[in-house]
């Protein structure tokens, strides 16, 4: 969700400014006022939090020349231009020289509020992005390639960076499109083998000779097994016996298939199984940790548009809210689905939510604002019943309803 509330309010005219700020707070926006572009130079950098709203007429250094430095320190902080009446050509001439909007004084305050809302869902994204790409060239594989800020996702990383380290066979597992592949290559590039080749293998496809290949394939480095349950019996054997030699390259087995029930159905080798199951990492589902959605579909957002050459789409407040109603069974790759839909524009309708009645759509989507508004409020429930707009005891009785509990989702 968009936590920034910052507008740099910036107007020589204190009554203005003040007018202004009055309607921030209302909005719940956190105004950071400034009198002239001295005052408010020093509040812009590439990491402020917010967006600047500039009167175009001041003494001295005016809107123009604001505009222009915060586009010298950061060309993408959004910055909206406030005009009188004969300055419209001029706010025009400021947008072709990279303003984010011009509105023209006296502005509503609904007017005012929706162009800033939409430059701080910009500035969000913008800043979401680069934390990312920070993330990518300066972190650990684990860092760089899975992401999420819940306590699933770190503790996810966690046992990866642990298990990679351990240089044994290791069994990944998780629900359909959970990206088991792709922690099975981070664990690949954490380990004493990443100087080596990662191979992959579906297993349903070796025979005893292509289980040979394989293993000449990625010696020295990884080799994964991709839905290991479906490996052939006599491969079991096979790869059994290579790890017994210790001839077998680092082996990371993975798949949605119980091998538990495999193994007592007669399916699936137990020796095999219990040599796997001694370093295994579980992949948790997106439905066990909901407040990932937003950060995952942001940043798949920005993969999809790069990825079809399109400009990044704002994203609302209330699509995240949306998906962070859904359960998501087919996981990040549905997750991924649903971005690059949203890029190209077409029409965002699960298999899930069209079998779900209208109450029951519409109470995945109360539970998931209650959530996020908590998460907002660091829990706490008086400023999340004021951010909603509710009486405390109604904000208590939804709660209640939905089993959630706001001590849950403080720092």
């Amino acid at each position: 969700m968009n936590d920034l509330r910052h507008v740099l309010v910036v107007d020589d005219d204190a009554s203005v400014r003040e007018a202004l700020e009055q309607t921030l707070e209302l909005a719940e926006l956190s105004p950071v006022p400034a009198g002239s572009f001295i005052e408010a130079k020093d509040h812009i950098a590439p990491d402020f939090a917010g967006v600047v709203l500039s009167d175009i007429r001041m003494p001295g250094r005016d809107g123009f020349h604001l505009l222009g430095h915060a586009r010298a320190v950061d060309a993408e902080l959004p910055v909206i231009l406030l005009t009188g009446e004969g300055d419209i050509p001029m706010a025009v001439e400021a947008m072709g020289q990279g303003a984010f909007d011009f509105l023209e004084k006296p502005c509503a305050p609904d007017d005012l509020l929706a162009v800033l809302n939409r430059a701080l869902q910009t500035r969000a994204l913008v800043l979401e992005n680069r934390r990312l790409k920070a993330q990518v060239e300066t972190g650990d594989a684990a860092a760089r390639m899975i992401f999420g800020t819940s306590e699933e996702a770190a503790e996810l990383r966690a046992r990866v960076r642990a298990v990679a380290r351990a240089g044994t066979e290791v069994l990944v597992t998780g629900p359909p499109g959970a990206g088991v592949s792709k922690v099975a290559e981070v664990i690949h590039l954490m380990s004493p083998h990443m100087d080596g080749a990662f191979v992959k293998r579906p297993a349903a496809s070796l025979d005893p000779e292509g289980w040979e290949a394989a293993c000449t394939a990625a010696a020295g480095g990884s080799l994964f097994l991709d839905e290991v349950g479906a490996l052939p019996g006599p491969v079991q054997y096979a790869v059994l016996e290579r790890i017994d030699q210790g001839s077998a390259p680092r082996l990371i087995a993975g798949g949605t298939t119980d091998l538990a029930a495999a193994v007592a159905a007669g399916s699936f080798n137990a020796e095999l199984y219990y040599r796997l199951d001694a370093m295994t990492v579980r992949i948790p589902a997106l439905a066990e940790r909901p407040e990932d959605i937003p950060v995952l579909f942001r940043h798949y957002v920005a993969q999809a548009a790069e990825q079809a050459g399109l400009p990044v789409p704002e994203i609302s407040p209330d699509h995240l809210a949306r998906l962070m109603a859904q359960d998501w069974p087919g996981n990040a790759r549905s997750l991924m689905g649903a971005a690059m839909r949203f890029v190209l524009g077409l029409p965002e309708e699960s298999a899930e939510d069209s079998e779900l009645g209208l109450s029951e759509q519409m109470a995945r989507v109360e539970r998931a604002l209650l959530v996020a508004a908590l998460g907002r409020h660091q829990g706490r429930a008086a400023e999340a019943a004021r951010a909603l707009k509710l009486p405390r005891k109604t904000l208590y009785d939804k709660l209640a309803r939905h089993g959630i509990r706001p001590e849950d989702h403080k720092p």
